[in-house]
């Protein structure tokens, strides 16, 4: 009897022996091992941009672009292989945004970006991140929107630009000429800028017609 005696306490230790070892097990599957490795290649991103050479610069962007390169594919493979988690959800949306403010951050006080754009990014995200914690916790999800998809890509692509920072001799099946890609970087984040403030709205509308269609009371289809 006394080994069918299972007390409330003991019950619950040993679902939270369960909790944490599917939390080992989750952060050891390939798809948040590659967004561990994202947030590892934050310092040296960082570090690169501080030598604020051209070789180091140019090493740099690579290091970035490759942390893009493992932000599409850990998704991936993550929905191909049926390995999505509660702690992938958490760690890939943060994993970006950690490297977009960091990087944003470094590059002000070297001239390649102007405060008030990083500050309205950083803003954004913030709303964004705290209007999608209370919808999750309202039980309403909201997918995302062309112009967030958009604003991700152009951001991509501009902070890449601001990474390398000098100008280079473009060739693109055209000679372009010699282009400094600061300028061409902050048009592009300027353009996300735009896509983010709209998909901002568009999203904060979509939560407050949600939370509105959740209070309505139900009709009972009475005459």
């Amino acid at each position: 009897m006394a080994a069918l005696d299972r007390t409330p306490k003991a019950e619950q230790r040993e679902r939270a022996r369960a909790r944490r070892q599917t939390f080992w097990q989750d952060a050891k599957n390939l798809p948040n091992l590659l967004t561990f490795a994202r947030i590892l290649m934050i310092p040296g991103v960082l570090v690169l941009l501080s030598q604020g050479n051209p070789r180091a610069c140019l090493w740099a962007a690579v290091v970035y672009a490759l942390a893009a390169i493992t932000d599409a594919l850990d998704g991936w493979i993550a929905r191909r292989q049926g390995l999505v988690s509660v702690l992938g959800k958490f760690l890939d949306p943060l994993a970006d945004k950690l490297i977009v403010a960091a990087t944003l951050v470094w590059l002000v006080p070297m001239g390649r970006i102007p405060a008030w754009a990083v500050v309205l990014l950083l803003c954004r995200e913030i709303t964004i991140t705290a209007l999608r914690s209370i919808a999750s916790a309202e039980g309403i999800i909201i997918a995302a929107g062309d112009g967030g998809k958009a604003k991700t890509a152009l951001q991509m692509v501009g902070i890449i630009c601001l990474i390398l920072g000098y100008p280079y001799r473009l060739h693109f099946g055209y000679d372009f000429g010699v282009v400094d890609l600061v300028h061409v970087g902050r048009m592009l984040v300027y353009l996300s800028l735009i896509f983010s403030i709209t998909s901002a709205l568009k999203y904060l509308g979509l939560f407050v017609d949600a939370i509105d269609a959740e209070k309505k009371p139900p009709h009972d289809g009475a005459s």
